[in-house]
């Protein structure tokens, strides 16, 4: 079994830094000798507050002291036995360590320094500043190395001012000497200063942390967004492609299968013909034969009576109508798939085209280019938008490719469709908005709301769930003669600006923002919507009165 080691300095007196004598302990658990403690406190005497010449803890009473009989016990054991133990190793100094400079032989880690002394101490030899009343001026810091810095090389003193007109620590000398004159305070009271200014620097550096770790969240999400999209996109792609050559090899089939049908027919039809001729040339050959037996019968009478019925030649084959045409029977289908073939691959050229843009304009910007100032500007972002006939209103009459709308007297007779907006007078784009984009609407007599809208918002009834800026699912700008109105949820906000049958509509989907600007001469803010929008938006328009109208101009 391993013999249990035990260190003496357990067992001192702080004080006198000897083995505890008539040992006792007092309220905050340190023991002393008795008579070390008692003469401490009767220094204390005057200020009627007794301390802990270790920890300081004060007690407004002075502590009864009792005797500790068990720690005697083993004060007295350890004095018969004679068991001391050196300290452990890792209690040493080692070459990174501050040693103490009281010990001698070898030295023991330092437990504080002082900044007066200019000194490290042990846990040992600290205990005099815990116990002598000269000490509690002193200010004790962590081991530190460093103390001959906080001593002036010109007059070998410590350092206790400091130099704000040249921004260094120096000693009382120097104050009135190369420095007198200077701006000087004390070591303290520019420490208070730096350390509120240092607090304000982690604050701001705390704060950028946080909102920089928002932004590495944000960045994170994104790139999750990022994947989740393109995997999907991926998926997506590769099923609507493997449906076009699905498509093709079936119309391949198809074709094949007529071909081939074909082929049988026309075959077994000249087959058909094919077996006439070869019919009649055997009789022909027969008819042959028999009258050439004729022509060298030498009876006369013979010859006269038999040959009305040898002459007589049944009905040919109508032959006229062979028309042959060697290699071009189906010629003209291999024209026509070569034709099919020519508009697919102007088709997939023109729309690959397309889709490259597409696929480039998705894009991860750590800051949005801010937003334009003049028209040039948003032209930058103008996109082409037509109207879908699926979604118009049986009151609207769409024309000019789908970009104008007006109200008719007398309801159309569209066909039903789930996409229809069935009650309010009201149409949606055909394209979907994403990224940025710009568009300008033109009306003309009573007025129209300009809107764009999510493709869920509620197609039938007359309720606040399908007219343009009355839900959650739309924003709209209504525009008269008079004034313009800004809606959404089914809040109005009353907006000013120069009265225009023209209004230009601005949307960056990713920075949420939706602007609608007065167009004439210049063009001037109406309204501006900050918010984050979670699906693509469709362009719409409301029309209010019959005969009015709104058109999607073309802009160039």
């Amino acid at each position: 079994m391993a013999q249990h080691r035990v260190d003496e300095a357990e067992f001192s007196c702080s004080v006198c830094l000897d083995l505890l004598k008539d040992p006792v302990t007092i309220p905050c658990g340190h023991s002393y000798c008795m008579n070390c403690i008692k003469t401490h406190w009767d220094g204390e005497e005057n200020r009627k507050i007794y301390s802990c010449p270790q920890c300081r803890q004060t007690f407004t009473a002075r502590p009864v002291l009792v005797k500790n009989t068990m720690l005697a016990v083993l004060v007295e054991e350890l004095k018969k036995t004679g068991l001391q133990a050196a300290p452990a190793d890792h209690c040493y100094a080692g070459p990174e360590d501050v040693a103490c400079d009281v010990c001698t032989g070898r030295q023991m880690k330092a437990f504080k320094s002082c900044l007066v002394c200019l000194a490290s101490y042990c846990e040992k030899h600290l205990q005099t500043h815990f116990i002598s009343s000269a000490f509690e001026t002193h200010k004790l810091v962590e081991p530190s190395k460093k103390l001959q810095e906080n001593i002036c090389s010109r007059h070998d003193e410590v350092m206790k001012m400091f130099c704000r007109t040249d921004q260094q620590s120096i000693c009382y000398l120097c104050s009135v000497d190369e420095h007198k004159g200077h701006d000087t305070v004390s070591a303290a009271a520019e420490r208070t200063e730096r350390q509120r200014e240092l607090e304000v620097s982690r604050q701001n550096i705390q704060q950028r942390i946080q909102d920089r770790e928002k932004d590495v969240k944000l960045l994170q999400q994104e790139v999750e967004a990022i994947n989740q999209s393109a995997d999907l996109t991926v998926e997506h792609s590769e099923k609507i492609f493997t449906e076009l050559i699905h498509l093709i090899q079936k119309r391949s089939s198809d074709v094949k299968q007529q071909i081939r049908s074909q082929q049988e027919t026309e075959v077994s039809r000249v087959k058909e013909l094919e077996e006439k001729l070869e019919q009649e040339i055997t009789e022909l050959k027969r008819k042959d034969a028999e009258l050439k037996q004729l022509s060298h019968t030498e009876d006369h009478i013979q010859f006269l009576h038999n040959y009305p019925s040898l002459s007589a030649l049944s009905e040919s084959t109508d032959s006229s109508s062979i028309n042959i045409r060697p290699l071009s029977y189906f010629e003209d289908v291999t024209a026509a798939v070569s034709e099919v073939r020519d508009k697919l691959q102007d088709i997939l050229r023109e729309e690959w085209t397309n889709i490259s843009l597409t696929v480039t304009e998705v894009d991860v910007l750590l800051s949005d280019p801010p937003e334009p100032k003049t028209r040039a500007g948003f032209l930058k972002y103008s996109c082409e938008i037509t109207l879908d006939p699926n979604t118009a209103n049986t009151y609207l009459l769409l024309s000019e490719g789908n970009r104008k709308v007006r109200v008719k007297p007398i309801h159309m007779f569209f066909s039903d469709h789930p996409d229809r907006l069935s009650e309010m007078w009201q149409v949606l784009s055909r394209e979907s908005l994403t990224g940025r984009c710009y568009w300008e609407v033109e009306w003309r007599r009573g007025g129209v709301c300009v809107a764009v809208a999510y493709k869920n918002i509620s197609r039938a009834g007359r309720g606040n769930e399908s007219g343009f800026g009355h839900n959650d699912k739309s924003w709209s700008l209504d525009c008269n003669n008079n004034s313009y109105t800004f809606r959404y949820n089914n809040i109005q906000t009353r907006v000013s600006g120069p009265r225009s049958s023209r209004v230009g509509v601005y949307l960056d989907h990713r920075a949420g923002i939706l602007s609608f600007y007065s167009v004439s001469e210049t063009m001037t803010l109406l309204h501006r919507v900050q918010t984050t929008f979670t699906q693509p938006l469709y362009a719409g328009l409301w029309v209010y009165v019959h005969g009015d109208t709104a058109e999607l101009i073309k802009v160039k």
